[in-house]
């Protein structure tokens, strides 16, 4: 066999090997119809209910889960903004402030334009990062959008009072928020991890934005929560 021949049959085998890798993939995520994948945790308080659903036979009680509560926020455009805007979409949230000037507190800001890039074509996957500051006003809101790339219905830029905005963060979101403001400065401590819910608004998981192996593993889960909403759907769920 010549050389030319081995090349033909080499590049052939590498074409095999890439159309059949999908297939391969999603066998491998597929047992006669179970997903193998490991499914995210759902974190926050939960509670047994009085109801129960059927497994195998089995009466299984069902759970309460922890969800985020519903809001009304407003968008760089002057949208408002609830629950129901997000309704069937993954969605991917951060906390900041416009007055913040270091590198670490600016990391989260980075990721969620990293992934605002990833996934702006999947129209299952939204962004919203939301302001601790109450005086965010909305042209601060349309300047810090602006500054990174984010446009709303995609990637909301959000703020809102100050008790809707706490009740969002420490009762829903489960981070954490503190005015630090004195008469000649804006500062806030803040919770600087990134925060995936599902489709049913339950928090999936928390990722440190300064940690590149968390900011990493977050795209990994988005990608599980796409396929486990995918098959929610096929099965009717």
């Amino acid at each position: 066999m010549n050389a030319s021949s081995k090349k033909k049959i080499s590049t052939i085998l590498i074409l095999a090997a890439i159309l059949v890798m999908p297939g391969f993939l999603y066998y491998l995520l597929q047992d006669q119809g179970k997903n193998r994948y490991k499914p995210l945790p759902i974190f926050g308080p939960k509670v047994v209910a009085s109801t129960f659903h059927s497994v195998r036979g089995k009466q299984i009680p069902d759970t309460v889960y922890h969800i985020v509560d519903d809001f009304s926020l407003v968008n760089q455009s002057g949208d408002s903004i609830s629950l129901s805007t997000w309704k069937g979409k993954v969605v991917v949230l951060n906390l900041f402030y416009s007055h913040v000037n270091s590198d670490g507190a600016k990391l989260a800001l980075k990721a969620m334009r990293g992934f605002n890039e990833l996934y702006q074509k999947n129209h299952m996957v939204h962004l919203a990062s939301v302001s601790v500051d109450d005086q965010d006003d909305l042209k601060t809101l349309a300047d810090v959008a602006k500054l990174w790339s984010a446009v709303p219905n995609k990637w909301d830029v959000l703020t809102g009072d100050t008790t809707t905005v706490n009740k969002l963060v420490k009762k829903s979101l489960l981070l954490d928020a503190v005015n630090q403001s004195t008469s000649i400065e804006r500062k806030f401590i803040y919770s600087n991890k990134i925060v995936l819910l599902d489709t049913k608004h339950r928090i999936r998981g928390f990722y440190e934005a300064s940690d590149k192996e968390a900011v990493s593993k977050l795209d990994d889960e988005i990608k599980v929560l796409i396929a486990e909403e995918l098959r929610n759907i096929k099965d009717g769920r």
